[in-house]
Protein backbone atom coordinates (compact mmCIF):
# COMPACT_ATOMS: atom_id res chain seq x y z
CA UNK A 1 0.00 0.00 0.00
CA UNK A 2 1.41 3.23 -0.94
CA UNK A 3 2.34 5.50 2.23
CA UNK A 4 1.22 8.84 0.95
CA UNK A 5 -2.36 7.63 0.08
CA UNK A 6 -4.83 9.70 1.90
CA UNK A 7 -6.81 6.78 3.36
CA UNK A 8 -10.55 7.11 5.41
CA UNK A 9 -12.19 5.67 8.50
CA UNK A 10 -16.01 6.34 8.59
CA UNK A 11 -17.44 5.62 12.18
CA UNK A 12 -21.13 5.71 12.14
CA UNK A 13 -23.95 5.59 14.71
CA UNK A 14 -26.83 3.31 12.91
CA UNK A 15 -30.73 5.29 13.17
CA UNK A 16 -32.93 3.91 15.42
CA UNK A 17 -35.56 1.56 14.31
CA UNK A 18 -38.76 3.71 14.45
CA UNK A 19 -39.29 7.40 16.05
CA UNK A 20 -39.17 6.85 20.06
CA UNK A 21 -38.76 8.72 23.13
CA UNK A 22 -35.36 9.65 22.35
CA UNK A 23 -35.43 10.70 18.47
CA UNK A 24 -36.38 14.09 19.26
CA UNK A 25 -33.08 14.92 21.39
CA UNK A 26 -30.99 12.57 19.46
CA UNK A 27 -30.93 15.68 16.43
CA UNK A 28 -29.38 17.77 18.20
CA UNK A 29 -26.96 15.54 19.95
CA UNK A 30 -24.64 12.19 19.98
CA UNK A 31 -22.81 9.34 21.41
CA UNK A 32 -19.63 10.29 22.87
CA UNK A 33 -18.22 6.95 22.56
CA UNK A 34 -17.99 6.78 18.58
CA UNK A 35 -16.84 10.12 18.85
CA UNK A 36 -14.09 9.51 21.35
CA UNK A 37 -12.63 6.53 19.26
CA UNK A 38 -12.69 8.34 15.63
CA UNK A 39 -11.04 11.49 17.78
CA UNK A 40 -8.44 9.35 18.44
CA UNK A 41 -7.72 8.42 15.09
CA UNK A 42 -7.48 12.30 13.64
CA UNK A 43 -5.06 13.04 16.67
CA UNK A 44 -2.69 9.85 15.88
CA UNK A 45 -2.66 8.81 12.65
CA UNK A 46 -2.53 11.77 10.52
CA UNK A 47 -2.46 9.30 7.47
CA UNK A 48 -6.09 8.79 7.63
CA UNK A 49 -9.11 11.29 6.92
CA UNK A 50 -11.95 11.02 10.06
CA UNK A 51 -15.43 11.55 9.53
CA UNK A 52 -18.35 10.31 11.44
CA UNK A 53 -21.73 9.82 10.28
CA UNK A 54 -24.88 9.80 13.20
CA UNK A 55 -27.91 8.40 11.38
CA UNK A 56 -30.24 10.11 13.84
CA UNK A 57 -28.11 13.61 13.92
CA UNK A 58 -27.98 13.76 9.62
CA UNK A 59 -29.33 16.99 8.35
CA UNK A 60 -28.76 18.61 4.39
CA UNK A 61 -26.83 15.65 3.65
CA UNK A 62 -27.92 13.44 0.78
CA UNK A 63 -30.50 10.61 1.40
CA UNK A 64 -31.81 7.69 0.10
CA UNK A 65 -35.50 6.68 -0.51
CA UNK A 66 -35.97 5.59 2.57
CA UNK A 67 -34.84 9.18 4.31
CA UNK A 68 -32.17 7.62 5.74
CA UNK A 69 -28.40 8.59 4.98
CA UNK A 70 -27.44 7.53 1.35
CA UNK A 71 -24.16 5.57 1.75
CA UNK A 72 -23.87 5.36 -1.82
CA UNK A 73 -23.45 8.57 -2.52
CA UNK A 74 -21.22 8.93 0.38
CA UNK A 75 -18.73 5.88 -0.32
CA UNK A 76 -18.55 7.58 -4.53
CA UNK A 77 -17.82 11.05 -2.96
CA UNK A 78 -15.32 9.90 -0.84
CA UNK A 79 -14.28 6.09 -0.35
CA UNK A 80 -13.95 4.66 3.51
CA UNK A 81 -11.54 2.28 3.37
CA UNK A 82 -12.13 0.92 6.91
CA UNK A 83 -15.70 1.57 8.14
CA UNK A 84 -16.71 1.34 12.46
CA UNK A 85 -19.90 0.78 13.77
CA UNK A 86 -21.06 1.71 16.95
CA UNK A 87 -23.32 -1.16 18.38
CA UNK A 88 -24.26 0.21 22.20
CA UNK A 89 -28.04 -0.29 21.05
CA UNK A 90 -29.31 -3.61 20.69
CA UNK A 91 -32.22 -2.31 18.75
CA UNK A 92 -29.92 -0.64 15.87
CA UNK A 93 -28.38 -3.73 15.07
CA UNK A 94 -30.58 -5.08 11.80
CA UNK A 95 -29.34 -0.99 10.64
CA UNK A 96 -25.77 -1.89 11.87
CA UNK A 97 -25.62 -5.54 9.60
CA UNK A 98 -28.01 -3.67 5.93
CA UNK A 99 -24.82 -1.23 6.09
CA UNK A 100 -21.98 -3.88 6.77
CA UNK A 101 -22.99 -5.99 3.61
CA UNK A 102 -23.40 -2.49 1.75
CA UNK A 103 -19.86 -1.54 3.09
CA UNK A 104 -18.11 -4.70 2.71
CA UNK A 105 -19.43 -5.36 -0.90
CA UNK A 106 -17.91 -1.99 -1.62
CA UNK A 107 -14.29 -3.00 -0.71
CA UNK A 108 -14.05 -1.41 2.96
CA UNK A 109 -13.28 -3.08 6.27
CA UNK A 110 -15.93 -3.23 8.69
CA UNK A 111 -15.56 -3.12 12.27
CA UNK A 112 -17.60 -3.10 15.36
CA UNK A 113 -17.79 -2.66 18.87
CA UNK A 114 -20.08 -1.62 22.12
CA UNK A 115 -22.12 -3.63 24.20
CA UNK A 116 -24.70 -5.97 21.91
CA UNK A 117 -20.89 -7.21 20.03
CA UNK A 118 -19.52 -7.77 22.95
CA UNK A 119 -22.22 -9.91 24.31
CA UNK A 120 -22.76 -11.61 21.05
CA UNK A 121 -19.25 -11.19 19.07
CA UNK A 122 -19.66 -14.07 16.52
CA UNK A 123 -23.36 -13.31 15.64
CA UNK A 124 -21.86 -9.82 14.08
CA UNK A 125 -19.02 -11.88 12.50
CA UNK A 126 -21.56 -13.97 10.31
CA UNK A 127 -23.24 -10.81 9.03
CA UNK A 128 -20.30 -9.17 7.00
CA UNK A 129 -18.76 -7.81 10.28
CA UNK A 130 -15.06 -8.27 9.73
CA UNK A 131 -13.85 -7.32 13.39
CA UNK A 132 -15.55 -6.99 16.78
CA UNK A 133 -13.44 -5.43 19.53
CA UNK A 134 -14.41 -6.01 23.25
CA UNK A 135 -13.79 -3.11 25.62
CA UNK A 136 -11.98 0.43 25.16
CA UNK A 137 -12.06 1.26 21.56
CA UNK A 138 -9.58 4.77 21.62
CA UNK A 139 -6.10 2.50 21.51
CA UNK A 140 -7.44 -0.54 19.97
CA UNK A 141 -8.80 1.42 16.66
CA UNK A 142 -4.77 2.77 16.66
CA UNK A 143 -3.51 -0.61 16.33
CA UNK A 144 -6.22 -2.36 13.69
CA UNK A 145 -5.92 0.80 11.01
CA UNK A 146 -1.69 0.42 11.77
CA UNK A 147 -2.65 -2.75 10.46
CA UNK A 148 -4.67 -2.34 7.87
CA UNK A 149 -1.95 0.31 6.72
CA UNK A 150 0.77 -1.98 7.07
CA UNK A 151 -1.22 -4.93 5.18
CA UNK A 152 -0.63 -6.94 8.11
CA UNK A 153 -3.52 -9.88 9.62
CA UNK A 154 -6.18 -8.37 11.86
CA UNK A 155 -7.85 -10.66 13.97
CA UNK A 156 -11.52 -11.20 13.90
CA UNK A 157 -12.02 -10.49 17.69
CA UNK A 158 -10.15 -7.92 19.60
CA UNK A 159 -10.25 -7.49 23.49
CA UNK A 160 -8.99 -4.37 23.85
CA UNK A 161 -7.26 -3.20 26.97
CA UNK A 162 -8.29 -0.82 29.69
CA UNK A 163 -6.92 2.47 28.74
CA UNK A 164 -5.34 5.15 31.43
CA UNK A 165 -8.69 7.41 31.48
CA UNK A 166 -6.62 10.03 33.77
CA UNK A 167 -4.38 10.30 31.28
CA UNK A 168 -5.14 8.24 27.49
CA UNK A 169 -8.28 9.94 27.28
CA UNK A 170 -8.65 12.22 24.14
CA UNK A 171 -10.50 15.44 23.89
CA UNK A 172 -13.80 14.35 21.52
CA UNK A 173 -13.69 16.64 18.44
CA UNK A 174 -17.50 17.26 17.83
CA UNK A 175 -16.44 18.39 14.33
CA UNK A 176 -15.45 15.29 12.35
CA UNK A 177 -19.48 14.79 12.44
CA UNK A 178 -20.49 15.27 9.02
CA UNK A 179 -24.08 17.03 8.44
CA UNK A 180 -24.40 17.23 12.46
CA UNK A 181 -26.53 19.84 14.23
CA UNK A 182 -24.98 19.52 17.91
CA UNK A 183 -26.53 22.16 20.83
CA UNK A 184 -26.48 19.28 23.46
CA UNK A 185 -22.80 18.18 23.94
CA UNK A 186 -22.09 14.91 26.08
CA UNK A 187 -19.10 14.91 28.49
CA UNK A 188 -18.29 11.97 30.71
CA UNK A 189 -15.17 10.41 32.66
CA UNK A 190 -16.54 7.64 34.47
CA UNK A 191 -16.42 4.01 33.28
CA UNK A 192 -17.82 0.65 34.38
CA UNK A 193 -20.26 0.72 37.61
CA UNK A 194 -20.18 -0.22 41.34
CA UNK A 195 -23.64 -1.65 41.34
CA UNK A 196 -24.95 -4.95 40.16
CA UNK A 197 -28.60 -4.65 38.72
CA UNK A 198 -29.54 -7.88 37.09
CA UNK A 199 -31.19 -5.38 34.37
CA UNK A 200 -27.82 -4.09 33.54
CA UNK A 201 -24.69 -4.95 31.05
CA UNK A 202 -22.60 -2.17 33.09
CA UNK A 203 -20.85 -4.89 35.63
CA UNK A 204 -17.08 -3.27 35.07
CA UNK A 205 -15.14 -2.59 38.12
CA UNK A 206 -15.69 1.99 37.75
CA UNK A 207 -12.96 4.06 36.73
CA UNK A 208 -12.62 7.25 35.99
CA UNK A 209 -10.40 10.43 34.53
CA UNK A 210 -9.44 13.72 35.82
CA UNK A 211 -11.63 16.41 36.89
CA UNK A 212 -8.99 18.40 35.04
CA UNK A 213 -9.71 16.67 31.82
CA UNK A 214 -13.73 17.52 32.26
CA UNK A 215 -13.84 20.99 32.92
CA UNK A 216 -10.58 21.36 30.00
CA UNK A 217 -12.72 20.03 27.68
CA UNK A 218 -15.90 21.59 28.48
CA UNK A 219 -14.26 25.04 28.20
CA UNK A 220 -12.77 24.22 25.17
CA UNK A 221 -16.33 23.12 23.54
CA UNK A 222 -17.40 26.89 25.30
CA UNK A 223 -14.51 28.73 23.18
CA UNK A 224 -13.73 27.02 20.14
CA UNK A 225 -18.39 25.53 19.83
CA UNK A 226 -19.56 27.96 21.73
CA UNK A 227 -21.24 25.25 23.37
CA UNK A 228 -23.94 26.07 26.00
CA UNK A 229 -25.73 23.26 26.99
CA UNK A 230 -23.91 19.67 28.05
CA UNK A 231 -25.30 15.62 29.34
CA UNK A 232 -23.20 14.26 31.43
CA UNK A 233 -23.55 11.13 30.52
CA UNK A 234 -21.84 9.03 33.20
CA UNK A 235 -24.59 6.77 34.59
CA UNK A 236 -23.73 7.87 38.32
CA UNK A 237 -22.10 10.86 38.60
CA UNK A 238 -21.77 10.26 42.75
CA UNK A 239 -19.82 7.12 41.36
CA UNK A 240 -16.47 9.76 41.57
CA UNK A 241 -17.66 11.64 44.14
CA UNK A 242 -14.57 13.92 44.92
CA UNK A 243 -13.91 14.15 40.94
CA UNK A 244 -17.42 15.81 40.49
CA UNK A 245 -17.10 17.52 43.65
CA UNK A 246 -14.21 19.45 41.77
CA UNK A 247 -15.10 19.54 38.30
CA UNK A 248 -18.32 21.24 39.35
CA UNK A 249 -16.30 23.29 41.53
CA UNK A 250 -14.12 24.53 38.59
CA UNK A 251 -17.56 25.50 36.49
CA UNK A 252 -19.18 27.37 38.76
CA UNK A 253 -16.27 29.39 39.77
CA UNK A 254 -15.44 30.06 35.79
CA UNK A 255 -19.43 30.22 34.86
CA UNK A 256 -21.24 30.54 37.42
CA UNK A 257 -24.88 28.93 36.69
CA UNK A 258 -24.47 30.81 32.88
CA UNK A 259 -24.23 26.66 31.52
CA UNK A 260 -27.07 24.22 31.19
CA UNK A 261 -25.92 20.89 32.68
CA UNK A 262 -28.27 17.51 32.80
CA UNK A 263 -26.69 15.27 34.74
CA UNK A 264 -27.77 11.46 35.77
CA UNK A 265 -27.47 10.22 39.53
CA UNK A 266 -29.08 8.03 41.70
CA UNK A 267 -31.99 8.65 43.94
CA UNK A 268 -29.93 8.61 47.32
CA UNK A 269 -27.69 10.96 46.36
CA UNK A 270 -29.64 13.51 47.35
CA UNK A 271 -28.32 12.86 50.80
CA UNK A 272 -24.87 14.34 50.22
CA UNK A 273 -25.43 18.26 50.78
CA UNK A 274 -22.23 19.11 49.88
CA UNK A 275 -22.48 17.41 46.02
CA UNK A 276 -26.21 18.31 45.81
CA UNK A 277 -25.27 21.90 46.53
CA UNK A 278 -22.00 21.77 43.96
CA UNK A 279 -24.47 20.94 41.27
CA UNK A 280 -26.60 23.83 41.91
CA UNK A 281 -23.40 26.10 41.80
CA UNK A 282 -22.65 24.44 38.50
CA UNK A 283 -25.50 24.98 37.02
CA UNK A 284 -27.06 21.56 36.75
CA UNK A 285 -31.15 22.02 35.72
CA UNK A 286 -31.92 18.86 34.63
CA UNK A 287 -31.15 15.25 36.55
CA UNK A 288 -32.37 11.86 35.15
CA UNK A 289 -33.17 9.06 37.59
CA UNK A 290 -33.43 5.30 36.74
CA UNK A 291 -36.31 5.08 39.40
CA UNK A 292 -37.10 1.50 37.23
CA UNK A 293 -40.26 0.64 39.53
CA UNK A 294 -42.46 1.66 42.67
CA UNK A 295 -43.60 -1.76 43.10
CA UNK A 296 -40.74 -3.63 45.60
CA UNK A 297 -41.20 -6.69 44.51
CA UNK A 298 -39.81 -5.65 41.48
CA UNK A 299 -37.38 -3.71 42.96
CA UNK A 300 -35.86 -7.28 44.52
CA UNK A 301 -35.66 -8.57 41.46
CA UNK A 302 -33.67 -6.45 39.87
CA UNK A 303 -31.44 -6.55 42.64
CA UNK A 304 -32.00 -2.54 42.94
CA UNK A 305 -31.32 -2.54 46.85
CA UNK A 306 -33.68 0.57 47.13
CA UNK A 307 -37.06 1.13 49.21
CA UNK A 308 -40.42 2.44 47.53
CA UNK A 309 -41.03 5.21 50.44
CA UNK A 310 -37.11 5.87 50.48
CA UNK A 311 -37.39 6.59 46.78
CA UNK A 312 -40.62 8.67 47.33
CA UNK A 313 -38.88 10.65 49.36
CA UNK A 314 -35.83 11.24 47.07
CA UNK A 315 -38.12 11.77 44.45
CA UNK A 316 -39.29 14.53 45.83
CA UNK A 317 -36.23 16.45 47.80
CA UNK A 318 -34.98 16.19 44.23
CA UNK A 319 -37.61 17.98 42.65
CA UNK A 320 -37.11 20.95 44.73
CA UNK A 321 -33.90 22.08 43.18
CA UNK A 322 -33.93 20.69 39.43
CA UNK A 323 -36.41 19.06 36.69
CA UNK A 324 -36.65 15.87 37.23
CA UNK A 325 -36.99 12.97 34.52
CA UNK A 326 -37.94 9.71 35.61
CA UNK A 327 -37.67 6.44 33.77
CA UNK A 328 -39.75 3.31 34.79
CA UNK A 329 -39.45 -0.22 33.61
CA UNK A 330 -42.88 -1.61 33.39
CA UNK A 331 -43.77 -5.87 33.44
CA UNK A 332 -40.29 -6.66 35.53
CA UNK A 333 -40.55 -10.51 35.76
CA UNK A 334 -40.88 -11.91 39.45
CA UNK A 335 -38.74 -13.98 40.96
CA UNK A 336 -41.08 -15.30 43.98
CA UNK A 337 -44.30 -16.15 43.93
CA UNK A 338 -45.62 -12.95 44.65
CA UNK A 339 -48.41 -11.75 42.17
CA UNK A 340 -49.25 -8.42 41.32
CA UNK A 341 -52.95 -7.59 39.29
CA UNK A 342 -52.75 -5.52 36.31
CA UNK A 343 -54.94 -3.06 37.82
CA UNK A 344 -52.77 -2.71 41.17
CA UNK A 345 -49.47 -2.06 39.24
CA UNK A 346 -51.25 0.48 37.01
CA UNK A 347 -52.64 2.39 40.64
CA UNK A 348 -49.53 1.99 42.41
CA UNK A 349 -47.34 3.53 39.27
CA UNK A 350 -49.85 6.14 39.43
CA UNK A 351 -49.89 6.86 42.85
CA UNK A 352 -46.13 7.39 43.37
CA UNK A 353 -45.76 9.58 39.97
CA UNK A 354 -48.41 11.61 41.72
CA UNK A 355 -47.06 12.12 44.97
CA UNK A 356 -43.24 12.19 43.43
CA UNK A 357 -44.12 14.86 41.18
CA UNK A 358 -41.35 14.38 38.47
CA UNK A 359 -41.37 16.64 35.77
CA UNK A 360 -41.50 14.01 32.66
CA UNK A 361 -41.34 10.33 32.71
CA UNK A 362 -40.48 7.39 30.54
CA UNK A 363 -42.03 4.26 30.70
CA UNK A 364 -40.83 1.29 28.90
CA UNK A 365 -41.03 -1.97 29.13
CA UNK A 366 -38.39 -4.71 30.50
CA UNK A 367 -35.96 -5.18 27.55
CA UNK A 368 -33.61 -8.96 28.35
CA UNK A 369 -30.61 -7.37 26.28
CA UNK A 370 -27.89 -9.80 25.27
CA UNK A 371 -25.32 -9.68 28.00
CA UNK A 372 -27.30 -9.40 31.29
CA UNK A 373 -28.53 -11.66 33.90
CA UNK A 374 -31.73 -11.08 33.13
CA UNK A 375 -31.21 -12.51 29.75
CA UNK A 376 -29.80 -15.38 31.20
CA UNK A 377 -32.21 -15.64 33.13
CA UNK A 378 -35.30 -16.16 30.88
CA UNK A 379 -33.17 -18.18 28.75
CA UNK A 380 -32.63 -20.60 31.27
CA UNK A 381 -36.30 -20.84 31.67
CA UNK A 382 -37.16 -20.95 28.04
CA UNK A 383 -39.36 -17.27 28.12
CA UNK A 384 -37.23 -15.44 25.13
CA UNK A 385 -39.52 -14.82 21.98
CA UNK A 386 -36.95 -16.50 19.38
CA UNK A 387 -35.70 -13.82 16.54
CA UNK A 388 -37.70 -15.02 13.74
CA UNK A 389 -40.76 -13.46 15.48
CA UNK A 390 -39.65 -10.35 18.16
CA UNK A 391 -36.21 -9.79 16.16
CA UNK A 392 -33.32 -7.54 17.95
CA UNK A 393 -34.82 -3.93 16.13
CA UNK A 394 -37.88 -4.80 18.85
CA UNK A 395 -35.30 -4.42 22.03
CA UNK A 396 -36.08 -0.45 22.35
CA UNK A 397 -38.57 -1.00 25.53
CA UNK A 398 -41.89 -0.42 22.72
CA UNK A 399 -42.11 -3.89 22.96
CA UNK A 400 -43.17 -7.09 24.70
CA UNK A 401 -39.08 -9.29 24.20
CA UNK A 402 -40.09 -12.29 26.24
CA UNK A 403 -42.93 -14.84 27.44
CA UNK A 404 -44.32 -14.08 31.16
CA UNK A 405 -44.17 -16.25 33.94
CA UNK A 406 -46.95 -17.73 36.26
CA UNK A 407 -46.78 -15.06 38.43
CA UNK A 408 -46.38 -12.05 35.87
CA UNK A 409 -48.90 -9.77 33.93
CA UNK A 410 -50.27 -11.23 30.86
CA UNK A 411 -48.34 -10.01 27.07
CA UNK A 412 -51.24 -7.89 26.00
CA UNK A 413 -50.93 -6.39 29.46
CA UNK A 414 -46.79 -5.83 29.49
CA UNK A 415 -47.57 -4.31 26.01
CA UNK A 416 -50.83 -2.25 26.96
CA UNK A 417 -49.33 -1.03 30.79
CA UNK A 418 -46.60 1.75 29.47
CA UNK A 419 -48.64 3.09 26.91
CA UNK A 420 -51.75 3.57 29.36
CA UNK A 421 -49.62 5.33 32.12
CA UNK A 422 -47.84 7.57 29.25
CA UNK A 423 -51.31 8.61 27.64
CA UNK A 424 -52.52 9.40 31.35
CA UNK A 425 -49.45 11.20 32.35
CA UNK A 426 -48.84 13.30 29.23
CA UNK A 427 -52.67 14.34 28.86
CA UNK A 428 -54.16 15.73 25.55
CA UNK A 429 -55.38 18.45 27.65
CA UNK A 430 -51.93 19.84 27.13
CA UNK A 431 -52.77 21.25 23.69
CA UNK A 432 -55.14 23.64 25.53
CA UNK A 433 -53.75 24.24 28.23
CA UNK A 434 -49.96 25.44 26.77
CA UNK A 435 -51.76 28.34 24.93
CA UNK A 436 -53.52 29.44 27.65
CA UNK A 437 -50.50 29.57 30.21
CA UNK A 438 -48.56 31.10 27.04
CA UNK A 439 -50.92 33.75 26.93
CA UNK A 440 -51.28 34.24 31.01
CA UNK A 441 -47.54 34.16 31.87
CA UNK A 442 -47.63 38.39 32.60
CA UNK A 443 -50.15 37.53 34.98
CA UNK A 444 -48.70 34.05 36.51
CA UNK A 445 -45.30 36.14 36.52
CA UNK A 446 -46.37 38.34 38.71
CA UNK A 447 -48.05 36.23 41.37
CA UNK A 448 -46.31 32.92 41.45
CA UNK A 449 -42.67 34.07 39.51
CA UNK A 450 -41.08 33.28 36.71
CA UNK A 451 -39.48 29.92 37.77
CA UNK A 452 -42.83 28.43 38.56
CA UNK A 453 -45.07 29.49 35.19
CA UNK A 454 -41.31 28.34 32.97
CA UNK A 455 -41.81 24.77 34.70
CA UNK A 456 -45.66 24.58 34.47
CA UNK A 457 -45.21 25.74 30.62
CA UNK A 458 -41.78 23.40 29.84
CA UNK A 459 -43.33 20.82 31.08
CA UNK A 460 -46.61 21.36 28.79
CA UNK A 461 -44.79 21.78 26.22
CA UNK A 462 -43.45 18.17 26.56
CA UNK A 463 -46.70 16.65 27.03
CA UNK A 464 -47.26 18.10 23.56
CA UNK A 465 -44.50 16.42 22.33
CA UNK A 466 -44.91 13.32 23.69
CA UNK A 467 -49.00 13.33 22.88
CA UNK A 468 -47.63 13.45 19.31
CA UNK A 469 -45.05 10.55 19.37
CA UNK A 470 -47.92 8.25 20.95
CA UNK A 471 -50.01 9.08 18.21
CA UNK A 472 -46.98 7.60 15.99
CA UNK A 473 -46.41 5.02 17.82
CA UNK A 474 -50.01 3.70 17.87
CA UNK A 475 -49.92 1.09 14.00
CA UNK A 476 -47.37 0.02 15.32
CA UNK A 477 -48.02 -1.01 18.52
CA UNK A 478 -51.81 -2.25 16.85
CA UNK A 479 -49.93 -4.75 14.75
CA UNK A 480 -47.93 -5.93 17.77
CA UNK A 481 -50.89 -6.53 19.51
CA UNK A 482 -52.29 -8.75 16.92
CA UNK A 483 -49.33 -10.54 16.84
CA UNK A 484 -48.87 -11.39 20.52
CA UNK A 485 -53.09 -12.00 20.46
CA UNK A 486 -51.96 -14.78 18.01
CA UNK A 487 -48.99 -15.87 19.79
CA UNK A 488 -51.04 -16.51 23.32
CA UNK A 489 -53.72 -18.31 21.08
CA UNK A 490 -50.55 -21.10 20.01
CA UNK A 491 -49.33 -21.05 23.64
CA UNK A 492 -53.06 -22.07 25.11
Amino acid sequence: MTQNKQLRFRMIIPAFPRNNIYTRIAKKTTSLGPVLVASAVKKFLPNWAVEIIDENNYHHGPLAADNKPDHTILQQEDPADVVGFYCGLTSTMLRVWELAQFYKQSGAITLAGSWHVKALPEESLEKNIDVVVIGDGEKAIIDILTKFENQKDIPSIITAENINLACDLPFPDFGILRFARMKLYPLGMIRGCSKKCEFCLVKDKPRWGTPEYLYDLMKWLVETRRANKFFLVDDRLEENREGYLKFFGLVAQKYGHSKELTAQARLEAIEDSELITAMVNAGVKNVCHGVESPIQAELNAMQKGLKVQKMLGYLKAWRKLFFVHAMFMWGYPLKTGVQISYSERIKTFKSFIRKGKPDTIQILRTVPLPGSELRERLEAENRLFPLNEVNWDKYDGNFVCFLPGPNDLSLIEIQKGPTKLMRWFYYSLAWVVFPWRTIMMPFDYIFRGWSQWYRGWRNDLAKIGANILLFKERQSEKKFIKFLRNKKKQNT
